[in-house]
């Protein structure tokens, strides 16, 4: 039996845990370094980056919509851990979702931030399984260079679609990986990008109240 490094739960094996495919979903996006602000300008950081996130979470909503009840997140920095955190908040008032973690090796979170690791491990607290899909505790990206494909696959596999934050022009992602195989695969893919956020900011003239309005009023995609 192992437990997680960070936040000390009993992690699960891939052949231990039954997923409801068809209602399932694949949740994949950039980290924060991919967030670029508008026009290029750092002090729209911050405004880009929450509205990356109010984005992200309109996306989940409209997948809840769509009647997908199982999520999976690789426990990544960036949008798989923004997501696994709204979901823990969308889990509190629906019995219905279950969140399920997918963790590529014991060590993953080595280089995390603070504010990651933290957030990792309310996440891992609060999901319904974490799934450990490479069980060798010495296993490394440098040493075990397929873990966050196998990560990636694993998820894909288990749901009939793909939610994402995906930058078209960064095509050697493991964003654009997961994508490209979900793709090959013949699952639902629907995806935002930087340049949807660009546009709604402009569109918003940078109005915070206006974000969250064009936001809300997008039609649901999947």
């Amino acid at each position: 039996m192992l437990t997680s490094l960070d936040s000390g739960i009993v992690l699960e094996t891939p052949d231990n845990v039954a997923f409801d495919t068809v209602h399932a979903i694949c949740i994949t996006g950039h980290r924060e370094k991919s967030i670029i602000p508008f026009l290029g300008v750092e002090q729209h950081f911050q405004l880009t980056r929450a509205t990356v996130r109010i984005m992200l979470y309109k996306y989940i909503e409209m997948a809840v919509a769509k009647g997908y009840t199982d999520f999976f997140s690789g426990l990544a920095e960036g949008t798989d851990l923004w997501a696994a955190e709204y979901l823990l908040i969308k889990k509190q008032k629906n019995s219905n979702i279950r969140l399920f973690g997918a963790m590529p090796y014991l060590k993953h979170s080595k280089s995390f931030s603070s504010e990651s690791h933290r957030l990792l491990c309310e996440v891992e607290k609060g999901a319904d399984s974490v799934i450990l899909l490479n069980s060798d505790p010495d296993a490394n990206y440098g040493r075990n260079p397929d873990v966050y494909r196998k990560r990636n696959y694993f998820m894909v596999d288990n749901a009939s679609a793909v939610l994402g934050f995906f930058n078209e022009r960064e095509s050697h992602s493991g964003t654009a990986q997961t994508i490209n195989y979900a793709r090959k695969k013949g699952k639902t893919v629907n995806s935002f990008s930087m340049d949807d956020v660009h546009d709604i900011m402009d569109r918003a003239e940078l109005d915070w109240d206006r974000i969250c309005a064009l936001v809300k009023d997008i039609n649901n995609v999947f």
